[in-house]
């Protein structure tokens, strides 16, 4: 099984995710967005494969922060370039488990990870 988990490193969520995989013993690279920069062809994979709406954080202070016009998206490509400039902006974390993207860390995702360090 393939891994590769995106988040921030002050997230709860993110840190839960991180802890749960290394007690695990599953090997995960770790990418921190507000650290490294994210390809905007990785957001648009991602956003290709769940929508825009799944992967944008419209809870995060950097949403409430955005000038109302920035906050009009009208189309996936929009969403990304929004996201491509504010990382914080991704819901996290996004896992990546053989090609195919999550984003949260709730008990779906743990059953599904589950079952593929059982195989």
């Amino acid at each position: 099984m393939t891994l590769h988990l995106y988040g921030i490193a002050t997230c709860d969520r993110c840190r839960q995710a991180r802890r749960w995989l290394a007690e695990t013993g599953l090997n995960c690279p770790y990418t921190d967005l507000r650290k490294s920069a994210i390809e905007a062809s990785t957001i648009a994979a991602w956003v290709a494969e769940l929508g825009w709406e799944a992967v944008l954080n419209r809870r995060s202070a950097t949403w409430r922060n955005l000038p109302e016009t920035s906050r009009e998206i009208g189309s996936p490509a929009a969403a990304v370039a929004l996201m491509a400039a504010h990382p914080t902006l991704i819901k996290r974390p996004v896992l990546e488990i053989d090609g195919e993207v999550t984003v949260g860390f709730g008990p779906a995702v743990v059953a599904r990870l589950e079952r593929g360090a059982a195989s």
